[in-house]
């Protein structure tokens, strides 16, 4: 065992403890509830929770020996059994920690009870619910006693032994609850025998089944007086059991997880069962059966003589001896017994007169070395406290493995080793013993055990180990060996190399990876490491160099492929398999196709079967119809295209379409039409030619080159001159020249063709401008109809002009009617006649209206307007009416006139006044009537109230801005006058 502290120790809990009673010659304990009887039949109860402590006298004043026989307390400390034997005969109580009386159970009386089985799960302070009473005639009772009513609820006989009559020296019972009921597991031991009791239901029908059938026991050679019967309990639960025997200490685990039904119908949940023979504790010597025990989680404390021997339950090695300091008077008997407290994890010694408390100090801490000892590594590992310990556990077995060249497995513990043996010391372990794939395996466990931290030794571990692979691989390949077996361990080396690539993909460096697999040969797993580490370049590589163009899109189709490398490889792929690579293409709507010029007319340009589909022309023609591509460059190519196809139609069809569907300025096409026309002209596509022409227009052109095709189709592009009259003309005319000159056959039907021709022009041309064309000895009679034709043409034409003419002189003479009736018309107006603005009478003297200078005098009268609609204004109210109510510019420009009526009627004034000059009056005379005449045509177009200018006025307000300011500044004044006024007042 390995040095350090005690696993147990002993401290004297109290000296003299029968506090003058006699001697103590029992003891039990729970929950930190210490109670032991005495020679003298008193029992007393230390609580050291809450630091109390009292005696109860239960010899009751009897005379004689009054003993107790035996104490029993709960596990909460809260209710306590004893009996006491004397002369009398014996008598067992019931003590309650709330009590101060004892009581005795008079049904038991007479009875010597050794054990008590208390129900763990259900008991509580105030119940000590089903509970099983022990006796020393082979006798089970179970009694339950509420402390409200201060006596027992019932006691009744449960169980006798009648094959071999024995006491009963310690029973246990677990309880659990389950679907069909409370479960019950009762084991008991007489001198010789353990018993054990299962069922579902009751306490009573359990054993009410076992009077008709067996009862399963275990018996052990020899008799031990002092039988015990302990349960280690943990978390509320019984996980082991100690039986101190004749034989030695029969022990297991208790497992009610399971069932183990047996043929007799019991459930049996002891696991793990062993002996201990008493003869391996005493080196040799005669074997000393102990006289008590107790039981922790993995030692047995074992009362021999005045000593306790600790040992190990796994092991059954001694570990630890205990001694007492015992006075001279208790020395004689030395120590009487052992008991624990489950609850509080400690023990307890006692003599004749004191107590001792022993107390356990992690005593799993050793556990580890012991099972390791055992060669038990999996319950080491489970109770090791730190790294060096797990270490330890690792090295021996990764030795034991090692050692029995079971190199993988001990490759797979080696790796769990962490601080006990470095590194390189394990792998030149591998080395030495030539053992390639246990030191891959040792490598592989490192990698899986080492931090993220280590990065630079994760990456040298695992190029390591790609390497190992790949020199495995290689020498399988060079076996000769073709069996299944040697084929399916290539097979799964590959599988798990892949996989290992798959793992390590984030760790291993990139190039020395790409550079080893290329060095190996081997490809695949280049390309499949590449394709792991994004390096899709490669991958495409490879595949094209195999000539498998679909892996090679397939890979260019991922979503994390930069486009670039369709761009780089689209040469080669076009070449290998145009239909899928057009696919590929066409699914994509991010690739550029002015970037995939390059590989079109590389396939362009190789040659291709007569009916074969050409895929450029099928791609360029989705980028353009489809994806709406206005990209010069691929128009001319689709149309270059076009072009070299022996058929012209798809070539005028793309000609003919216009691309600006939707956009209302955009271009009607994208391509180069002074390309196109070269093209075209090379490859003698010559309506292409026409269409262009017409395209650029240049008509003429166009006539020109399809009178050499289809005359038809010269007339159609001759028609679509519609705005220049004499262009279309022109265009006709050369159209009449070819057809005149390439008419054959007699000179009669030629002119008939000709005139029939003329008809078709609806009357552009007339028999006189293709008369040049004709031969000059053409006779004059072949042409009279048409000749008659035109000049009554003629004649409809020259009436047309007579009537026109006529019109037009009766027109004139109507306006210079209407020009002279003018002059004669004149208006009445009324004597009393208001003005619409200033509501004065219109014939008022002129110095009354107050009038300025400027307009020519009536007389004595004002001058006025008079209007059709019967309105009549003084000229000065009607300007300042129409200036008021009209724009501001036309209102400066109305004032503008104004003035300049008044200075030059001044001057003219000047001028007629002195005898000097005689001229000037007369241009100033002719000015003022020209400046008159401006202001009339300001002022006096329409009627002020009639016309525009009143429907204006409809949306103006009736107080105008200005005119509101002006009425609050009034407001204002007179509320300051009237606050002025009346300051004198208030004071």
């Amino acid at each position: 065992m390995d040095s350090g502290g005690k696993v147990f120790t002993v401290d004297l809990l109290e000296r003299f403890a029968a506090k003058g009673h006699g001697v103590v010659t029992c003891m039990a304990a729970g929950n930190d509830v210490t109670v032991w009887g005495t020679s003298k039949g008193w029992m007393i109860r230390h609580d050291f929770g809450l630091g109390d402590s009292y005696g109860i006298d239960l010899a009751g004043g009897r005379t004689g020996d009054q003993s107790i026989h035996r104490v029993f307390v709960d596990p909460g400390g809260s209710h306590c059994i004893a009996t006491v034997v004397g002369d009398g005969g014996a008598e067992t109580f019931y003590i309650h920690a709330k009590w101060n009386k004892p009581r005795v159970l008079s049904k038991l009386k007479g009875l010597v009870v050794n054990a008590v089985a208390w129900n763990r799960q259900h008991i509580t302070e105030a119940s000590t619910k089903e509970i099983i009473l022990g006796t020393g005639n082979g006798q089970l009772y179970e009694m339950a006693v509420d402390e409200k009513d201060k006596r027992e609820k019932y006691i009744k006989l449960l169980y006798e032994l009648t094959e071999l009559p024995e006491a009963f020296m310690g029973i246990q019972m677990e309880t659990a609850s389950i679907s069909t009921g409370t479960r019950y597991y009762v084991m008991a031991v007489t001198p010789r025998r353990l018993y054990s009791y299962t069922g579902i239901g009751s306490l009573e029908s359990v054993f009410a089944n076992y009077q008709d059938r067996a009862v399963r026991f275990m018996e052990l050679p020899g008799e031990n007086v002092n039988s015990e019967l302990h349960f280690f309990i943990k978390h509320k639960r019984a996980v082991h059991f100690a039986w101190l025997s004749g034989a030695g200490i029969y022990h297991g685990d208790l497992n009610f997880g399971a069932s183990h039904s047996s043929q007799d119908g019991d459930e049996n949940f002891v696991e793990n069962k062993a002996l201990l023979d008493y003869a391996k504790l005493f080196d040799g010597a005669e074997a000393i059966k102990p006289s008590s025990l107790a039981i922790s989680e993995f030692h047995f404390l074992l009362l021999v003589g005045n000593k306790v021997k600790v040992v190990n339950r796994t092991s059954e090695q001694i570990i630890e001896e205990l001694h007492f300091d015992l006075t001279s008077e208790s020395s004689s008997k030395g120590i009487l017994g052992l008991c624990s407290d489950a609850s509080a994890g400690l023990f307890y010694a006692y003599d004749q007169n004191s107590i001792f408390q022993v107390s356990v100090n992690d005593e799993g801490r050793y556990m580890w070395k012991v099972y390791l000892d055992m060669k038990e590594y999996a319950a080491a590992l489970a109770h090791c406290r730190d790294s060096l310990q797990r270490d330890q556990v690792y090295l021996a077995q990764a030795e034991a493995a090692f050692s029995s060249k079971d190199f993988l497995r001990a490759a797979s513990f080696f790796a769990k080793i962490n601080y006990i043996l470095s590194f390189e010391e394990i792998t030149l372990k591998f080395i030495s013993a030539n053992e390639q794939d246990a030191l891959r395996t040792f490598l592989l466990w490192k990698l899986d055990s080492l931090s993220k931290d280590d990065k630079c030794q994760i990456t040298m571990i695992a190029t390591w180990t790609t390497e190992l692979y790949l020199d495995k691989i290689n020498r399988l390949l060079l076996e000769d060996d073709t069996s299944g077996d040697h084929n399916s361990e290539y097979r799964s080396l590959i599988k798990e190399f892949c996989a290992f690539l798959s793992d390590s993909k984030d760790v291993l460096d990139e190039a020395t990876t790409l550079k080893l697999l290329e060095s190996y040969g081997r490809a695949d797993e280049l390309v499949f490491f590449a394709s792991l580490k994004g390096e899709y370049e490669i991958v495409i590589h490879h595949y094209i160099q195999q000539g498998e163009a679909k892996k090679a899109l397939e890979v260019l189709e991922k979503p994390g492929v930069s486009s670039h490398l369709q761009y780089k490889f689209a040469p080669d792929l076009i070449m290998l398999d145009a239909y899928e690579t057009v696919e590929s293409w066409m699914i994509r709507k991010d690739l550029n196709p002015r970037k995939l010029i390059p590989a079109m007319m590389r396939y362009s340009s190789e040659p291709h079967a007569k009916n074969e589909t050409h895929q450029v022309i099928r791609y360029l023609e989705h980028c353009v119809h489809n994806l709406n591509n206005e990209d010069p460059g691929v128009h001319n190519l689709l149309l270059s295209l076009y072009a070299k196809q022996e058929d012209d139609g798809a070539l005028l069809r793309f000609l003919q379409s216009k691309f600006n569907k939707g956009k209302e300025n955009g271009p009607e096409f994208f391509y180069d039409p002074k390309y196109a026309l070269r093209l075209c002209l090379k490859q003698k596509r010559m309506r292409a030619c026409v269409h262009i022409y017409s395209m650029m227009s240049m008509h003429e052109e166009a006539v020109a080159l399809a009178l050499q095709v289809d005359p038809e189709l010269a007339m159609a592009e001759a028609d679509k001159v519609e705005d220049d009259e004499e262009l279309r003309k022109k265009l006709w005319l050369m159209i009449a020249k070819h057809v005149v000159e390439q008419e054959k056959g007699t000179k009669r039907e030629n002119i008939r063709r000709a005139i029939a021709f003329l008809k078709e022009t609806d009357g552009l041309l007339k028999i006189e401008d293709i008369l040049p064309f004709f031969p000059d000895f053409a006779l004059i009679d072949d042409f009279r109809e048409a000749i008659c034709s035109s000049l009554e043409d003629y004649n409809k034409q020259i009436e047309l002009l007579k009537e026109e003419m006529n019109d037009a002189t009766r027109g004139a003479d109507n306006i210079r009617n209407d020009i002279g009736a003018l002059a004669q018309r004149y208006a009445i107006i009324e004597r009393d006649e208001d003005c619409g603005v200033c509501r004065r009478r219109i014939l008022n003297l002129a110095a009354d209206a107050g009038i300025s200078r400027g307009y020519a005098s009536v007389g004595p009268m004002a001058p006025f307007y008079v209007f059709p609609c019967g309105h009549a204004f003084h000229a000065q109210c009607l300007i300042a009416h129409i200036t008021r109510c009209t724009n501001p510019e036309q209102a400066e420009h109305i004032l503008d006139l104004q003035k300049q009526l008044t200075l030059v009627t001044g001057e003219t004034r000047r001028g007629s006044d002195s005898s000097v000059t005689v001229p000037e009056p007369v241009t100033s005379l002719n000015q003022v009537d020209k400046v008159r005449a401006q202001l009339d045509d300001a002022i006096a177009s329409e009627c002020p109230f009639c016309g525009e200018l009143m429907i204006q006025e409809i949306s103006l307000p009736f107080i105008l801005l200005e005119e509101e300011q002006e009425v609050d500044s009034w407001e204002i004044t007179s509320h300051n006058s009237i606050n002025q006024k009346s300051i004198p007042l208030s004071v």
